[in-house]
């Protein structure tokens, strides 16, 4: 089960409550980013087969799919001067990347096939590539 911190619901009641787009947080996970496995979000309604965790009327949406790379992960949401926005501390990761945004599986974790991204590239991928070609 994954598990939602007061400051991100907190944050996500405001985010939720100012949007037309949808009544619940999608996490998603999907091939990319310089870890290999990436991290999405965004604000969506419910899809058939998602599994909906609910706290304190927030709801947070993750397909099948992504659902053994988040096993017991817990979302939180920092606010700090120099990194602020939503965290996940994800005990399937073998290693992050830096800015968090993506990640390794564990060696052994279930693995399932999940989509390959079709998301624009992490500041990660654009520094690698950059330090790549230099």
């Amino acid at each position: 089960m994954i598990t939602l911190t007061d400051s991100a619901v907190s944050h996500l009641k405001g985010l939720l409550s100012n949007s037309d787009k949808g009544d619940g947080l999608r996490l998603l996970v999907e091939k990319g980013g310089c870890a290999g496995m990436q991290y999405l979000m965004k604000v969506d309604h419910r899809s058939d087969g998602d599994e909906v965790i609910e706290r304190d009327g927030v709801r947070l949406y993750v397909d099948e799919a992504s659902r053994p790379f988040l096993d017991n992960s817990e979302v939180d949401y920092s606010d700090d001067l120099s990194d602020t926005g939503f965290k996940i501390r994800n005990p399937n990761a073998e290693r992050n990347c830096g800015c968090g945004s993506s990640f390794e599986p564990a060696t052994g974790a279930e693995t399932t096939e999940v989509p390959e991204s079709t998301s624009p590239p992490t500041a990660c991928e654009d520094n690698e590539a950059e330090i790549a070609a230099n």
